[in-house]
């Protein structure tokens, strides 16, 4: 952000990996953080994740955020960022998906224990 604020004119300039991952695969490896395999059935808003183990239902689509007519591809390009500012991402997809797992996992623990 400071690269940014520093340029002579003002200029956009996009902070991306320059890869696409569908939702599916964030939840995919989310659950695998957790220890568990996501076995996939149903299409559209029927759609559902559940446990390969037990069978358990772990995650459904919620209609209230399915969106049928969806952008099929979503792509950042950060090499405007990459070439004027010298920017380079420091995370990879994986690793941005255990930070964000452990970090719920430390707020809903904080969360039960602000309850007690």
């Amino acid at each position: 952000m400071w690269l940014m604020l520093q340029q002579e004119s003002p200029e956009d300039f996009v902070l991306a990996t320059g890869e696409t991952h569908p939702v599916r695969e964030f939840v995919e490896k989310s659950f695998e953080v957790l220890g568990y395999k996501i076995k996939w059935r149903g299409t559209g808003v029927g759609e559902e994740g559940y446990d390969e183990k037990s069978g358990r239902v772990l995650v459904k689509v919620d209609e209230k955020y399915f969106r049928p007519a969806e952008v099929d591809l979503l792509l950042g390009d950060p090499a405007k960022a990459e070439k004027l500012l010298g920017w380079k991402r420091k995370v990879d997809f994986d690793s941005l998906v255990k930070e964000m797992v452990g970090e719920d996992l430390k707020a809903s623990s904080n969360l039960i224990e602000n309850q007690n």
